[in-house]
Order: structure tokens, then C-alpha cells, then sequence
């Protein structure tokens, strides 16, 4: 075990002060990439626009939309509900009620557990926006799956690697260049303030 003083001068330490942390969150945010499920990068701008889009006609058909996660990124799934309904007016609603969810986890594993619920709850036209920080998490992609089996549009946030097997799975998928769990969350968070504020301005 190595204590902190005997850490090597060479080796890199992030600065966690709070101004150079912004630096570094800006740096994040530039770095946005969305591709499609061929993989093929497309245009930040036009893509967000076209996700705005899906979002637009999810409200005026009354489609419902579902947004989960794991850990920090069900938390930021639940702000984001609360921000699409309130200010975006959207049927939106995550799934991972306890009671609910330890049921299907139970009865049917954890990575099965928000497929199941979809398979029940989802109607072809729908949205799911899937979060994972790693991109790396068994039951958002069998989510995800099951989702687009249905016959739903699915849109993805992810981070870290740039192959995670997430990001290959939605109609558009948001990815973010970076293995810090805070930027890679705050970052998801701040993308879909922005796509609620845009439903709010309606542009």
C-alpha cells in the first residue's frame, strides 16, 4: 500500500481547484460527439436538433417518454423527468420506482430488470434516453435492446471509452470524452437541461 508521500513527482494529479475543475468541464463539454447507430459521426448541432425533434413530436402525438440509469445516472434521470414534465410538458417518467424495480430484479436479474418493465409499459413511437457514465452496464443496453424492439427511439448518453457497446445501440448517441465520473454526469445533466429548456422556448 503507498502511502501519499510516496506517490512519484511524475505522476499526473488532477488540480481539483474549483477554477481550473471549470477549465476542465468546458474541455469536456467540447467534446461531444453523436453518431447513429451505424456509427457513422454526425454534426453536434444538426443531430441535437434532430433529438429535439423526436422530442417535439413525442409531445404533440402525447408518446410517452422513459429515462433511466444506474447510481448517479438515475439521479440524473429523475432531474431530467422532472424538468421535461414541468418545463418541456412531456409524459416523461423513469422506472426505477424500488418496489417495482427489486421486482423484476428479483424475478427475472438486474440486467433483465428495465427491459421487462419496458416490454410492458412501451409503445411503438415512443422515447427511452438511456444513461450510463461507462457505457458498460448490462441492463441499459438489454434496455435499450428491448426498446427499439418495440418499435421506440431510442437516444443514449455515455461516456468514457469511445467504443463502450452503449453508444452503438440508439438512433442517437450522445457521447462524452472523458473517464471522470463528475464531468461525464454533470455533462449528461447539462444536455438534457438544455433539450428541456429548448422544449420550454419551443425552438
Amino acid at each position: 500500500m503507498t502511502s501519499t508521500a510516496a506517490v512519484s513527482a511524475d505522476v499526473a494529479i488532477p488540480s481539483m481547484g474549483l477554477a481550473e475543475r471549470v477549465g476542465q468541464f468546458a474541455d469536456v463539454m467540447a467534446t461531444i460527439q453523436i453518431t447513429g447507430n451505424d456509427g457513422a459521426a454526425r454534426d453536434v448541432h444538426r443531430a441535437m436538433g434532430e433529438i429535439l425533434a423526436v422530442l417535439k413530436s413525442l409531445r404533440s402525438r402525447g408518446g410517452s417518454l422513459y429515462v433511466l440509469g444506474n447510481g448517479g445516472s438515475a439521479a440524473v434521470a429523475s432531474h431530467a423527468v422532472t424538468d421535461f414534465v414541468n418545463v418541456g410538458r412531456l409524459r416523461a417518467t423513469t422506472v426505477h420506482d424500488p418496489s417495482i424495480l427489486t421486482c423484476m430484479a428479483n424475478d427475472y436479474g438486474y440486467e433483465n430488470a428495465y427491459a421487462r418493465m419496458l416490454s410492458v409499459l412501451a409503445r411503438p413511437g415512443d422515447a427511452l434516453i438511456a444513461i450510463s457514465s461507462s457505457g458498460r452496464s448490462p441492463n441499459i443496453a438489454n434496455a435499450v435492446k428491448t426498446f427499439r424492439g418495440i418499435g421506440g427511439i431510442a437516444i443514449t448518453l455515455s461516456g468514457f471509452a469511445r467504443d463502450n457497446p452503449l453508444r452503438g445501440l440508439g438512433e442517437h448517441n450522445v457521447w462524452l470524452d472523458a473517464t471522470d465520473y463528475g464531468f461525464v454526469e454533470i455533462g449528461h445533466q447539462f444536455i438534457l437541461h438544455n433539450l428541456a429548456d429548448r422544449l420550454r422556448l419551443d425552438v
